[in-house]
């Protein structure tokens, strides 16, 4: 519990709580949304912070930080991302296939039965990136779909991805985004804005409800980590007694013991030792 204590109290906006939290502060998010896009909202309505999306029990669910629509029906999800992952298996980088997969499964949720496919209010997946993922210097990579033969003909689907990259040298952002880049970034606070936003971090941290959830939260991670764990121990564990069986399997067949009495031995059915021996011949 100490330990935990400690991790709250160190807690930064580069942490999916707080920004989530930070974020649950209309006059916040609305501010960050306004000088991102240069447009004016009236306001925004919160459709639910985090919300889990599983539209079915076989598919892989996501947890998003902020879903909010504007006074104009326009829906945007904001990301904090803070470790550019890959897939240990394919060494692939998980950030493109993720944006895609966000925005699928916000229009599932979006567009009720038996509505039209016009209906789709405009969305906006904003990643907000510590890192340059593209490697260019921007400071905002923004996605739209455009004609390969005709790269002035855009696709009006009206959904956007934009990858913002808190550590970009040039572009063209208004200077509260600046400034809060370098708040994320480096903690540095140089406008009203970052006060603002430290100002709630330090309200945030003296709340003993929202450090009890946070506590809550992280005992929750850290049981599915072991869980996970536990679970993968038990497949390794199978899976080596398998790699064992066949490995006996292939020695007494070298031997020339028959496939029935092989099978006996080793606990595999004799379809298994058929297709063993199939392999070795």
């Amino acid at each position: 519990m100490q330990n935990l204590a400690t991790k709250f109290e160190n807690l930064t906006i580069q942490s999916d709580f707080i920004f989530k939290k930070v974020m649950s502060r209309k006059r916040i998010c609305i501010h960050l949304l306004e000088e991102l896009l240069q447009i004016k909202i009236v306001d925004i309505n919160y459709l639910e912070a985090e919300k889990s999306l599983e539209p079915e029990f076989v598919s892989r669910g996501i947890r998003l930080d902020i879903i909010v629509a504007d006074d104009k029906n326009t829906h945007y999800n904001l990301e904090m991302q803070v470790k550019n992952t890959k897939n240990p298996d394919t060494k692939n980088y998980v950030l493109p296939k993720r944006t895609r997969y966000y925005q699928a499964l916000m229009d599932i949720d979006l567009l009720q039965k038996n509505q039209e496919y016009d209906l789709l209010p405009p969305t906006y997946i904003i990643f907000i990136c510590v890192f340059d993922f593209f490697a260019k210097g921007n400071y905002v990579y923004t996605f739209k779909k455009l004609c390969l033969e005709d790269l002035e003909l855009e696709l009006p689907d009206e959904a956007t991805t934009m990858i913002l990259n808190t550590k970009g040298t040039h572009g063209s952002i208004s200077k509260d985004i600046k400034s809060f880049y370098d708040y994320v970034n480096n903690h540095v606070i140089n406008s009203d804005f970052t006060r603002q936003i430290d100002d709630e971090i330090s309200y945030l941290k003296l709340d003993s409800k929202v450090r009890r959830e946070f506590m809550l939260l992280e005992a929750r991670l850290l049981d599915e980590r072991r869980e996970a764990k536990a679970e993968g121990k038990a497949e390794g564990l199978a899976e080596g007694k398998a790699k064992e069986k066949t490995a006996t399997a292939k020695r007494l067949l070298s031997m020339g013991l028959s496939v029935e009495d092989i099978a006996k031995a080793t606990s595999l059915s004799v379809e298994q030792v058929e297709a063993i021996k199939a392999e070795q011949a």
